[in-house]
């Protein structure tokens, strides 16, 4: 029985050959670097911390995964700047959306827990549990909980896409990057936004509907009046 030998690849033996092959390659890291560009030119002065963020009636925080039911660390994190904008007043309801399509997975009730442990009243929650994603997350939070203004809250390599994804869904929004240890799951998530901005434009281009959008809730509103 043969073995089959993979031929390795010959470059060009010309020079006109080994030129156009160079500018390819340049062309191609152009276009695959064009969103990242995107992102961070339409997002140059949304960005702030939790020590300047701009008053705002909602802010929504992105899920990031769970560990034994809990949030993980990344989303405590997220979870503790919510916290601590609504502790002082700079926000007065916290829109928490992530993943619950499964019944032993539930990021939103994980998530509003955490946060009513750590002083934020109960009726001042509202949960989306169908932000299967970013883009999913922002066009619900205007289309379903009518959304208009937000301060949007996660870690400094998903920010900037975040708040340009809102900001395409019609939510005017403003971005807090919150730290985080630069572990191997940060730089995981680093290296996965290049491949994710391409998603964000062209998410931005055609605007697909989400996973599921469903009727509006008044969740938001009802929050808002609450104990007024």
């Amino acid at each position: 029985m043969r073995h089959l030998r993979l031929r390795r690849p010959r470059l060009p033996r010309t020079r006109t050959g080994r030129r156009r092959l160079v500018q390819a390659v340049m062309a191609g890291c152009v276009l695959a670097l064009l969103p990242s560009t995107w992102m961070w030119v339409v997002t140059a002065d949304r960005l702030r911390t939790t020590a300047d963020a701009p008053h705002a009636e909602v802010a929504v925080v992105f899920g990031a995964g769970l560990w034994d039911g809990e949030p993980s660390p990344y989303l405590a994190h997220r979870l503790d700047a919510a916290a601590t904008l609504y502790r002082e007043g700079r926000v007065r309801v916290v829109l928490v959306t992530g993943d619950n399509s499964r019944e032993d997975y539930d990021e939103p009730d994980a998530m509003r827990a955490y946060l009513t442990r750590h002083g934020v009243p109960d009726r001042r929650i509202v949960s989306d549990y169908a932000g299967f994603d970013t883009w999913d997350s922002c066009v619900r939070a205007k289309k379903i909980f009518g959304v208009d203004r937000a301060v949007l809250i996660s870690q400094g390599f998903h920010i900037r896409r975040a708040v340009a994804l809102c900001r395409a869904a019609g939510v005017e929004s403003y971005g807090v990057g919150v730290a985080a240890k630069h572990d191997v799951t940060w730089y995981y998530g680093g290296a996965r936004e290049l491949l994710a901005a391409g998603k964000a434009a062209l998410d931005v281009v055609f605007e697909p509907d989400p996973r599921f959008l469903g009727p509006k809730e008044p969740g938001v509103a009802r929050a808002l009046a609450a104990g007024r």
